[in-house]
């Protein structure tokens, strides 16, 4: 196997698939990356026997073959290489080395036989449907920030992706908070299809995917989920559990309806969080007509207090939260305007973006102080 590639065309493919790949691997050959270079295409595959991402590129082979090599030490050559640089790699089969040159740098790295990488099956589609890829994105990125993580409930620590006619929506939950969002797609389903992604296949995907509408080719089979973007192939599998019902957790009849500046509010709970306690970071919420107030204290007897205006009209309430789901929903709410929804002081609160038809919810459980 031989080839010549310029830097930059080999070390983009490399970023994209060197997440996948673990620093303290179970199998030595999973810190590898498998490289294939046939019909003037080069491929590179990294998997952690849960996640694979298959990156390719186009270039001139002067000789096909494949080889694995080791990730992390082959992207650091790439990168700590001049801008414009050619990389010449050849494999040495006698001595199972790898030789890259490029000017006046060599550097020679062991390889791995390329049997022992493992190949995950091939997909077969129970559903397959084009989504954009900025849709599928955002659909994440409105959600991934409330998945649990390393919880006993396995099904939490991850993201469920929910396909029915003409809707695709995604939930996560770690059983203190909630994050739901809804995008339209082109799609019907002979029923409704829900899978549970696991955590690191969400936070790769999410890299993986742009802003632009180009199309992303989502195939979801029994055990896996592939996503077909253009010269990446992501593959995943799939959490194998009972998500929640989330429509039952969404608050249906809250009475209290507080309308806010979202900045004004995600600005004064930034500041009221400085003096919360550092372990629970619970913070008071009170409510009266035309005002809500935010107060913290801590172990140390130390206290913040903040006020803004809002427009509500409702009964007095106080009630606690855990500061941080809330300023992490109000941080991905779009809408300049935001709705808060409360019932009582042991009711869980609905965040809601001002327009109802960007398809966000959110909730999060109180707490006591």
């Amino acid at each position: 196997m031989r080839f010549t590639i310029q830097r930059e065309n080999i070390l983009k493919p490399l970023q994209f698939v060197i997440g996948v790949v673990e620093k303290r691997q179970t199998l030595p050959v999973l810190s590898n990356v498998l490289l294939v270079a046939k019909d003037n295409t080069l491929s590179i595959t990294a998997t952690d026997l849960e996640v694979e991402i298959v990156a390719s590129t186009k270039l001139d082979i002067s000789e096909s073959g494949s080889i694995t090599i080791p990730a992390r030490k082959f992207v650091d050559i790439c990168r700590a290489l001049p801008d414009e640089a050619q990389l010449d790699v050849a494999f040495d089969a006698e001595k199972d080395r790898v030789i890259i040159r490029s000017g006046k740098s060599r550097f020679n790295l062991a390889t791995l036989p390329v049997n022992d990488f493992p190949n995950i099956e091939d997909v077969s589609g129970a559903l397959s449907f084009q989504l954009e890829q900025d849709v599928l994105k955002n659909l994440i990125d409105k959600t991934q920030f409330s998945m649990a993580q390393q919880d006993v409930r396995y099904y939490l620590n991850g993201l469920l992706l929910e396909v029915t006619e003409k809707l695709v929506k995604a939930v996560t939950t770690d059983g203190h908070r909630l994050s739901y969002c809804e995008r339209d797609a082109d799609v019907s389903p002979a029923e409704k299809h829900q899978v549970i992604l696991p955590r690191k296949g969400v936070v790769e995907l999410a890299k993986l995917l742009g802003d632009s509408d180009s199309p992303a080719e989502v195939i979801i089979g029994s055990n896996h989920i592939r996503i077909n973007l253009e010269n990446i192939q992501f593959t995943s599998k799939l959490v194998d559990g009972q998500f929640p019902d989330y429509d039952r957790v969404i608050p249906k009849n809250g009475d209290k309806e507080v309308t806010a500046n979202r900045e004004l509010l995600h600005h004064a709970l930034v500041r009221t969080s400085i003096l919360s306690n550092e372990k629970y970071r619970g913070i008071r919420i009170r409510l009266q007509p035309g005002l809500l107030q935010a107060q913290a204290h801590n172990p140390e007897m130390e206290e913040a207090e903040e006020e803004i205006e809002i427009s509500y009209q409702g009964g007095e309430l106080e009630i606690g939260f855990n500061v941080n789901y809330l300023m992490d929903a109000l941080a991905v709410i779009p809408s300049d305007t935001v709705k808060l929804i409360f019932g009582d002081a042991n009711s869980s609160c609905l965040v809601l973006p001002i327009d109802e038809t960007l398809g966000c919810k959110y909730v999060v459980m109180p707490m006591r102080l």
